[in-house]
Formats: C-alpha cells, structure tokens, sequence
C-alpha cells in the first residue's frame, strides 16, 4: 500500500482504497506483488471510477475544459497544473498574477513571512 504512494498524486487513502478494491492484501510489499495482481492495481488507478470509487475521492473534479472527474497521476498530473497557471496568467485574475510574480496565492499575510529568496530589509553601513 505504501509503495504506491511514492507515485506522484496517489495517497495513502487513494493507495489504500485501490488495494482494497484490487483484493490485495494491505500488508503485503511491493515486490511480493504478481503480474496479475499489479495490472489490476494499474487499471484500478487508470479507471477509478469504473470500480465505483466516489468521484469526491478523484485529485481532479471537474475539469475545466471537459468537464470530466479524473485521477491524474505523475506527468499528467504537472501538465494539468501548468495548464491551470497558465490559463489563470492568461486571463489576468489575481491568482494568475500572484503566481507571476511569485507571491502567496491563497491569502496569506506576506509582510513578514515569505520572504526567502527575495532581497530582505535594509543592509547595514560598514563603520
């Protein structure tokens, strides 16, 4: 079960529920797994909701240009991401812009915290 979440956008819970659903034993590791046993974990995680998982439990709802609820996983997981910030600079809204500039996005207080990477207060005269 662990195993799988050292792939980029499966988590312990989502690892957890594609176990359970493949009839996979939760303790068993990675490489005790059979063929057979990890190409059902395979289409389980390409196909989650053929296998009745709950679309409140997918990474992706709702995607903006289809519509369609999905688990990205790995590379389609940062294309997606990309995609979204571009999209966001594109229109020119304050998320898109905030993230142009390289500030906090989501609200949060930037007078004091924040600041690494960025030329901070004033430097001292050298007496």
């Amino acid at each position: 079960m662990f195993a799988l979440t050292s792939i980029k956008g499966v988590g312990r819970r989502f690892s957890n529920l594609v176990c359970k659903k493949a009839d996979i034993d939760l303790n068993k590791r990675a490489g005790e797994l059979s063929n057979d046993e990890i190409d059902r974990v395979v289409t389980i995680m390409q196909n989650p909701r053929q296998y009745k998982i709950p679309d409140w439990f997918l990474n992706r709802q709702k995607d903006f240009k289809d519509g369609k609820y999905s688990q990205l996983i790995a590379n389609n997981l940062d294309g997606k991401l990309r995609e979204d910030i571009d999209r966001l600079r594109k229109i020119r809204c304050e998320r898109g812009l905030r993230h142009m500039f390289g500030l906090k996005v989501r609200g949060q207080h930037t007078k004091t915290t924040g600041r690494r990477g960025k030329t901070v207060g004033v430097a001292k005269k050298k007496a």
